[in-house]
């Protein structure tokens, strides 16, 4: 999970760098051969470009080094944690659900991923089985009792 998410922001930004250095630079050379600047369109659109591909490489180099500070065998062994599936049972309606503690910078959220900063998350960090945690929601308190438990050691 972690080496997955490494990599995905990794091609993100080697194809960013070939836009910024390579692409863009060759769209602001055609357009600034087209003649004035202060009316030309495709002279403003690239240099906007440029400027979010450069805030956006920012952005995932930032990310990649706080990812590579994370080391694997300090993330507990019994307890829920970053890559953890948990099942809950709704201690009110003693429905089952099902969740897994992701990055908030996951794209594609699949039903059951919850970020670790959603309110969902911080309820169930660092709980075991057999814990019961509470949700707090903007119109009611929930009790949920943490049923089954895998961590990423054990996936």
């Amino acid at each position: 999970m972690l080496e997955a998410l490494k990599q995905k922001l990794t091609d993100e930004a080697e194809k960013l760098r070939i836009e910024l250095n390579i692409t863009l630079p060759n769209e602001i050379r055609k357009a600034v051969e087209l003649g004035d600047l202060r009316e030309n369109s495709e002279y403003k659109a690239a240099l906007e470009r440029q400027q979010f591909v450069q805030a956006r490489l920012g952005q995932l180099t930032e990310r990649l080094s706080r990812l590579a500070t994370i080391d694997p065998s300090m993330l507990p062994t019994d307890r829920v944690g970053l890559g953890s599936h948990v099942v809950v049972v709704d201690q009110d309606t003693k429905a089952k659900e099902r969740y897994q503690l992701v990055f908030g910078d996951a794209e594609d959220f699949e039903e059951g991923n919850v970020t670790m900063s959603s309110p969902i998350g911080r309820a169930l960090l660092n709980a075991k089985v057999g814990d019961l945690v509470t949700l707090k929601l903007p119109t009611k308190l929930r009790k949920l009792k943490i049923a089954e438990l895998v961590t990423i050691h054990d996936q």
